[in-house]
């Protein structure tokens, strides 16, 4: 190809190729996926309207979906190249790999990233039907037709969690526009972000045998109530949390609230009903309790839904050891089917940790406090598990061939 005189073509031995930063593929819904990958075009001012790529879904048994196309390339950047619901059937990426042939055509582009800025963004409804709305600004003094814009959420440690993307026919010289980016399904529990509030339900096992330890002041009751009246008061302004007790049965001794100082100082109210000095633990309907909370209209759509359990004994209602475990086992899986995440802690050396443990929603997220003096601890670490310090990113990133020299 000639690539030099008057034609516009830059030889390709004059140009870097460009490179795959990373690739992953995000569930949209059972058996559909959105896959995105970044690619780096490190040339200041080199670029092509048409790079071909191709991606590759795989688990353990091999390829599941390999899936081609084109798009721009602007100059001197990190762009996404983005391809939507792609059919999975009953299989599950575990890996994805995104390949770019060699460009075909290099030509100068008079604008890359700076084309365009985001005005304003804002993530809401992300334990719901997340939606991003955003403004985007088209700074150039030309109309830009046929503008894909790509929008991905990263957390605070720069891992991708979801992406999508959505396309502007004409936007208008020196303008602003308002967009917006959806998911059909909550990512509240992915986007682990302090700036995503949290609600969370705090269920504290009130049965007899929470003073056994000693009568006056009850303990282990007295150090569960102080620590976790420590960590509902750790919790920021945005968040919310309510109160639940059991013994025989629950009690929902608080709806959730951003008050969290009066939950607080209703946990440290909590006391043991003398009729249950010799009653039992019905650990099932604590989660139940708990779960009705949390998935009320109470809940703050855009708040993730937590649930922190404690308990020092073997569940004993209803039914036999066998059937109360049972139970229990239900309405946890009940539970974490309904977006709640849930945190369970085994008070004593003889408490069931592997049955504490089947609550929890990772094993990572179960703990065992051999003294009442290990629960603030533990508490501790949960707050800090909560969420990441630091911003969640969102990049939103347009491409537009408008700003691409014409071939001649």
């Amino acid at each position: 190809v000639d690539c030099g005189g008057g034609c516009v073509r830059i030889c390709s031995f004059s140009v870097q190729e460009p490179t795959v930063k990373w690739s992953r593929a995000f569930r949209v819904t059972d058996g559909m996926y959105n896959a995105v990958g970044y690619v780096e075009n490190t040339n200041r001012e080199a670029a092509s309207p048409e790079i071909k790529y191709k991606f590759t879904l795989l688990d353990a048994a091999g390829v599941i979906k390999e899936v081609s196309g084109t798009t721009i390339l602007p100059p001197d950047g990190e762009y996404p190249i983005f391809e939507g619901r792609i059919a999975t059937g009953s299989r599950i990426p575990t890996r994805t790999f995104l390949e770019i042939e060699p460009v075909e055509v290099w030509q100068p582009a008079t604008a890359g990233r700076e084309q365009f800025s985001v005005v304003s963004r804002e993530l809401l409804g992300a334990d719901a039907r997340p939606r991003l709305d955003a403004t985007l600004r088209n700074n150039e003094l030309e109309e830009v037709k046929e503008v894909e814009v790509v929008a991905t959420i990263f957390n605070a440690e720069g891992t991708a969690l979801a992406s999508s993307r959505t396309f502007v026919d004409n936007f208008a010289p020196r303008s602003d526009l308002e967009l917006f980016f959806t998911w059909p399904e909550p990512i509240a529990t992915t986007l682990r972000s302090c700036e995503v509030p949290t609600d969370v339900l705090v269920a504290i096992d009130v049965s007899g045998s929470m003073n056994n330890d000693q009568a006056d002041p009850p303990e282990p009751l007295t150090s569960v109530k102080e620590a976790a009246a420590r960590f509902i008061n750790r919790l920021g302004e945005n968040d919310q949390s309510g109160l639940v007790t059991f013994a025989s049965g629950a009690t929902l001794e608080n709806q959730l609230t951003t008050a969290n100082d009066l939950v607080s100082t209703a946990v440290g109210a909590i006391s043991i009903d003398p009729s249950e000095e010799s009653g039992f633990t019905n650990t099932g309907e604590g989660l139940l309790a708990a779960a009705n909370e949390l998935t009320s209209p109470r809940h703050n759509e855009n708040a993730r839904k937590v649930m922190v359990i404690l308990t020092d004994g073997l569940a004993t209602a209803p039914g036999e050891t066998e059937e109360a475990e049972a139970f229990a086992l239900d309405a946890a899986t009940s539970a974490r089917g309904a977006g709640i995440d849930i945190y369970s802690i085994g008070l004593g050396e003889s408490v069931k940790m592997e049955f504490v443990s089947a609550l929890s929603s990772t094993p990572e997220q179960s703990f065992q406090a051999i003294s009442s003096g290990d629960v603030d601890r533990i508490y501790q670490t949960i707050t800090s598990s909560l969420c990441e310090q630091g911003a969640a990113v969102i990049d939103i990133v347009p491409k537009s061939t408008s700003g691409f020299v014409p071939l001649r």
